[in-house]
């Protein structure tokens, strides 16, 4: 059976600097991760505070970078975003400035790429398929009023 390699504290927060550096990280997915390394919990939220403090670690720039590349890439509405997040444990405040960094029109863009996609199975004319393309896009996090307005704009295209 292998060992399990332990890492000391020292070079626990060199690779999570390294790993910052590369990549916005979030302080709760940094703590799961020293806590898989088996450092202590005194340690570990020292390593944090090394890292917030030399501008590696920051979840308001996280909340920034999740929520766009989410909106844009994802196609995830703002709702799905903000429980993304909610479960990352980031702050409401950071989480609203998040939402708040997404581009309106790439953000409609996205919504209307989803609604187009899942349209293209149904038939809008029958309102069990409206249904059924309204909860797709609900379930993807957008809002309402923004969902009912893009199933409208699909049936007009018929």
């Amino acid at each position: 059976m292998l060992k399990k390699r332990t890492i000391s504290a020292d070079q626990a927060r060199i690779k999570l600097a390294d790993l910052c550096a590369r990549s916005e990280q979030c302080e709760s997915d940094l703590l799961k991760k020293l806590q898989r390394w088996g450092i202590s919990m005194s340690d570990s939220m020292g390593i944090i505070e090394s890292l917030k403090k030399g501008r590696f670690l920051d979840n308001s720039r996280y909340a920034g970078a999740f929520a766009r590349d989410k909106a844009q890439f994802s196609r995830w509405g703002r709702r799905k975003i903000a429980m993304a997040l909610a479960a990352k444990r980031i702050a409401q405040a950071d989480i609203r400035e998040g939402l708040d960094s997404i581009d309106e029109e790439e953000y409609l863009e996205a919504l209307h790429l989803a609604a187009t996609a899942k349209a293209r199975s149904l038939d809008l004319t029958q309102p069990t398929d409206r249904q059924k393309l309204y909860t797709h896009l609900i379930s993807r996090g957008y809002e309402s009023p923004l969902v009912s307005a893009e199933i409208r704009k699909q049936i007009n295209y018929l």
